[in-house]
């Protein structure tokens, strides 16, 4: 088993990851590069170096003892030159103001149990528990496997959050600790899924099928949602929708719980401005009622209302319908 769990936040109260308050455990490293993603800080698996100008107080600490000479003052602040950047984290130890900070944190297994253990009593009482998420949890398996044996032993149930891309024997041998799989289809189209996310799909849908499988044979997982992002122009497409939906209701009707179809947000923009990164969808706004209304429709031409979720914050429409 892996010693140690390479995490970029730990996250209580959540309702969103899951049923009921959870606390959600967002792993490191991902095996896609979607150019929508939301924690650009979790692809890589190195600790990654954050300055918020925000937050910069211009006291030069950082650039004093950086030993590599990475960072530079430049006319808008602090200048990381990320080819020099060995991510060894003296700048975030000196930073006064936390204006430089490492987006990566390691566990060990009996560090992270008291964690979450400690909010036992709100699992129980909102019918919730613990979620691992990403990043890609499934990079991390031997770990997660080990983290939910032990919390299955203390009667909390788990949720798996997974891109689907990984070795099928690491998603069996997670399976059989998991209560419910939250499983990402973001783009059907083999050729847009590897355009946009760096990836093919093909064993992604492979392990969906497996999944499937596994519920039905009683193999530990209860339920079973899928997740798709409505990303403007790429994934929130009336085709991309009838196509997912088209595979939903022929190999998986009987053991969908809910399809959830999550609205854009830009949120994220600010993690981007603080990795020095472009994204591009900055500038984007809210995804509006006008634009879920034919998204929405064509889904339910798949599974039924009570299987459909929309998520996310969603801007009021026009009035008139889409």
């Amino acid at each position: 088993m892996d010693n140690k769990l390479l995490t970029i936040d730990v996250s209580h109260g959540t309702t969103h990851d899951g049923p009921g308050m959870r606390t959600t455990v967002f792993v490191k490293g991902c095996p896609l590069h979607c150019v929508w993603c939301q924690n650009p800080e979790s692809i890589g698996r190195d600790n990654g170096v954050w300055w918020s100008f925000r937050d910069c107080i211009g006291c030069l600490s950082c650039v004093k003892v950086c030993r590599t000479n990475a960072l530079s003052a430049g006319d808008a602040g602090i200048v990381i030159d990320r080819d020099l950047c060995v991510n060894c984290g003296d700048c975030a130890d000196v930073c006064p103001s936390s204006a430089m900070s490492l987006q990566g944190r390691e566990y060990g297994l009996e560090e992270l149990l008291s964690d979450v253990l400690r909010y036992r009593h709100y699992y129980n009482e909102f019918g919730g528990g613990v979620t691992c998420s990403g990043g890609e949890p499934l990079l991390q398996s031997d770990f997660i496997t080990e983290f939910f044996r032990r919390l299955k032993k203390e009667n909390i149930t788990t949720a798996l959050d997974t891109c689907g891309f990984a070795p099928r024997e690491r998603i069996g041998s997670v399976l059989q600790f998991t209560d419910y799989v939250l499983y990402d289809l973001k783009l059907f189209d083999s050729g847009m899924h590897k355009k946009y996310t760096g990836v093919p799909n093909e064993l992604i849908l492979e392990n969906l099928l497996y999944i499937a499988d596994s519920l039905r044979s009683s193999g530990g997982v209860k339920e079973l949602w899928i997740r798709t992002p409505l990303i403007p122009g790429v994934t929130a497409t009336e085709e991309n929708i009838r196509s997912i939906g088209r595979f939903i209701a022929e190999n998986i009707p009987d053991v969908l719980t809910r399809w959830e179809l999550c609205a854009f947000n830009g949120i994220c923009a600010a993690k981007y401005e603080k990795m020095g990164l472009k994204w591009p969808f900055n500038g984007q706004g809210a995804m509006a009622e006008e634009d879920i209304a034919p998204l929405r429709k064509t889904a339910l031409e798949a599974v039924p209302a009570s299987k459909l979720s929309i998520t996310g914050m969603i801007r009021p429409g026009n009035g008139k319908d889409a």
